[in-house]
């Protein structure tokens, strides 16, 4: 903390100020509703300006705000510095990475208030389609991902995360707990493993210490109730909590479309607590969690449910459970020298039964079952040491103990009997180690560099990746950036345990010695703030994947790399052997004017290819080749009687159509179901993606009460966007699946 901090709200005649105490707590009180800007000031530390900051008549605004120690001082020299939109928080990344503020990206139109389908607006990110938030980062799978809560590594966190995915049609992830968050799309620094495309490193915000605080919320995403304050402890501790109910059945009943036969249902939960100490430092409990459940009828499924392997005779129900909870303790020895602890659980559930009616009259019977739990006990430490004003180093370790109850099978109605896909129940582990170095010899030179080592105990794969970072900043307001990033992840643990027959009918696991999948990550970037809030970066890429999962005893365009955006059953995992390969380049682009004098806009634009190989030898584009994406972002906040604000958000999305494999009619047709040409795999691609959705905002302050309502009507244009293609066994046809048509989305919010 700094004590004595100067803090100064601009543009108020006479000014507004205050100063921090022992602890760097300040309070600022009677300020008008609307936007205002605060700055900062502390001797020795670059001055910080934080812009548009919302006053509502209800609701109080609690802030970290975080001061750079300048690298030199001098009587005639001047360093200042405004809070730099363009960069993460985290410090010791340089390229590829960004914040996202939840205050501005909430009102990005489409998006949810979802973090996922937030970022696919910026470049190098795309949507895989409507019905989910999987994010593909430079043609990569979204399955290399990283997701992480308050410094804990967590599982999707997602509604109905089908198997082999890492996204979900509803985020479990609320946005009013959601603070000021890092995004990564590739190099990322050395604290981060077990990841081949990108990283969310989300923060959780404190709830006020002084105040008890409300938050109603009604929409299509649910019910929803929040509820922060101060807890009952001498150090100014605080809670905040928030639940939320599914409210799909209310909006079924007016005719509204899910994209899907049946009704999702869901309910989630999201805390945190937080209690500083005098002497022996703060401590947080913090955790999300969340329980869903649809069942689809077979003679009322959409195309989408054919996808999945349902039939008009077959009815299915899906669930999923997800949980993550973590304990941390931050504890500063002085102002140079702290470390984190966190001790955290999580863990998800799959529950998928498949209810089968036989043709002939007999009674149904179950012809499959999916029951998967997987749990994760984890130990995460760094210690975090500034030398001086140039260096830092910063050492940790992350340990994961999984628990395993993995069970999978079906029935074969020629065989007369049940199948097994897995039945593995054990436990294992994964260990990974860091340091980071950071090196600023002047305000206009940044090097950054780290090793991270990983090892997975089941079968003794092992990892050493070093990373480096560098940035200078040869004008004013331009800087050009280099990074390097070797990475590596494990499979998903359902792959090791994939269980397959021999010609005498043994059960095989063929896939336990399976190693990681590595990359090569090298990146150039080129900033320019050309003007107050605008910004160009051009920046690109080229990725090498190698030790990618093929299959081992065939012939095949299979590769796991393209894994990760099904909508049905995974194929054949067995036999799998680390020699598939892949590569990854293409160029980006970002204009964005930040919110200011009450607009913003945001262009991204990206080019790419994405190839690889299977067991046959054969380069191919990946199932994520869209080759280019372009977003489209404005929006303008009109002030109403002076303390109310109208809004009005655009958005226009066009992308390369999904890639996919054409259907082999005659095989199909004599087989009795879908069969591919896999030697033209993902040779064709649907027609361009085009998407254009707008928002509608209104929020009014009355006296110690807010009110907000939002309208969002997603593809204004309905236009019809193919998602995939099947064939239909009944009809011996081709049927095609769809992206969402127009979609109205409707939020009603009150704070008190």
């Amino acid at each position: 903390p700094l004590p004595g901090a100067s803090i100064v709200l601009l543009g108020t005649s006479p000014p507004i100020g205050s100063v921090s105490d022992i602890d760097g707590n300040f309070r600022i009180e009677k300020i008008e509703v609307g936007r205002h800007s605060l700055q900062v000031s502390f001797l020795g530390y670059k001055m910080a300006t934080i812009p548009n900051i919302y006053i509502s008549s209800a609701k109080e605004v609690v802030l970290l705000v975080e001061l750079e120690e300048k690298v030199f001082e001098s009587q005639e020299v001047v360093i200042t510095a405004s809070v730099d939109k363009t960069k993460a928080l985290n410090q010791m990344a340089v390229v590829s990475a960004r914040t996202f503020s939840v205050d501005e990206t909430s009102r990005f139109a489409g998006s949810f208030r979802d973090p996922a389908r937030i970022v696919a607006n910026f470049a190098g990110v795309t949507a895989s389609g409507d019905q989910r938030n999987d994010i593909i980062i430079r043609g990569n799978s979204p399955l290399g991902v990283l997701w992480r809560v308050e410094g804990l590594d967590i599982p999707s966190p997602n509604h109905f995360t089908q198997q082999g995915a890492n996204g979900g049609p509803i985020s479990i992830l609320n946005n009013n707990l959601i603070t000021n968050s890092d995004f990564f799309t590739g190099a990322f620094p050395a604290e981060y493993g077990n990841a081949l495309s990108g990283v969310f490193d989300i923060k959780l915000r404190n709830g006020n210490n002084e105040k008890h605080e409300f938050i109603g919320q009604l929409g299509m995403n649910g019910a929803e109730l929040s509820a922060e304050g101060p807890l009952p402890v001498k150090q100014r501790g605080s809670y905040l909590l928030s639940y939320r109910y599914s409210t799909m059945q209310i909006f079924d009943k007016i005719g509204i479309s899910f994209g899907t036969a049946g009704i999702p249902k869901y309910q989630d939960i999201s805390y945190k607590f937080h209690v500083p100490t005098e002497k022996s430092g703060v401590f947080s409990l913090f955790g999300l969690g969340g329980i869903s459940n649809i069942r689809i009828i077979g003679s009322e499924q959409e195309a989408i449910e054919k996808q999945a392997g349902l039939k008009e005779n077959k009815n299915s129900n899906f669930g999923t459970d997800m949980i993550a909870s973590g304990l941390s303790h931050t504890f500063y020895y002085d102002n140079n020298l702290f470390h984190k602890l966190i001790i955290g659980f999580s863990g998800q559930r799959r529950r998928v039964s498949v209810d089968s009616l036989p043709l002939n009259g007999d009674p149904p019977f179950i012809s499959y079952i999916d029951s998967t739990q997987s749990g994760k006990s984890t130990i995460s430490y760094y210690l975090n040491k500034k030398i001086n004003s140039r260096h830092i180093v910063r050492l940790g370790a992350i340990a994961d103990w999984y628990q395993l109850d993995l069970k999978e099978k079906y029935y074969d109605e020629i065989l007369d009997t049940y199948i097994s896909l897995r039945d593995f129940g054990g436990a294992t582990s994964l260990f990974q180690s860091y340091i980071n170095w950071r090196f600023k010899p002047n305000d206009y030179l940044l090097f950054t560099s780290g090793l991270h080592l990983q090892y997975f105990a089941y079968n003794q794969s092992s990892s050493l990746e070093p990373r480096i970072g560098l940035s200078w900043n040869f004008a004013p307001r331009k800087s050009l950036s280099l990074g390097y990033g070797h990475h590596s992840q494990m499979q998903q643990l359902e792959t090791y345990f994939y269980e397959s027959r021999d010609s005498l009918g043994n059960t095989l696991k063929t896939n336990e010695d399976l190693g990681f999948t590595y990359t090569h990550h090298i990146i150039a970037s080129y900033d320019w703030a050309f003007l107050p809030n605008f910004r160009l970066k051009i920046e690109t890429y080229y990725q090498s994947l190698y030790n990618v999962p093929v299959y081992g005893n065939a012939s095949s365009s299979f590769s796991t790399l393209n894994l990760g955006a099904e909508y049905g059953l995974l194929p054949s995992l067995d036999s799998l052997d680390n020699k598939g390969t892949g590569i990854n380049y293409g160029l980006e682009l970002t204009l964005e004017k930040f919110f200011s004098n009450n607009y913003y806009f945001l262009l991204t634009g990206s080019l790419f290819d994405s190839k690889y190989k299977g067991s046959d030898g054969v380069l191919r584009n990946t199932v994520f080749n869209g080759n280019f994406v372009f977003n489209v972002l404005a929006g303008k906040e009109f002030v109403v009687k002076k303390v109310n604000i109208f809004s009005i958000d655009a958005k226009v999305t066009t992308s390369g159509g999904n890639r996919y494999t054409p259907i082999d009619m005659e095989a199909s047709k004599l087989y009795g179901e879908e069969m591919l040409k896999d030697d033209l795999a993902y040779s064709q691609q649907f027609d361009t993606y085009f998407r254009a959705d707008i928002r509608l905002g209104y929020k009014r302050n009355a006296k110690k009460v807010a009110h907000e309502w939002a309208f969002d009507i997603q593809n204004i244009f309905d236009t019809e966007n193919v998602l995939l293609q099947l064939y239909d066994e009944e009809t011996n046809k081709i049927e095609f699946a769809y992206q969402l048509g127009i979609f109205p989305v409707v939020l009603y919010r009150i704070e008190f």
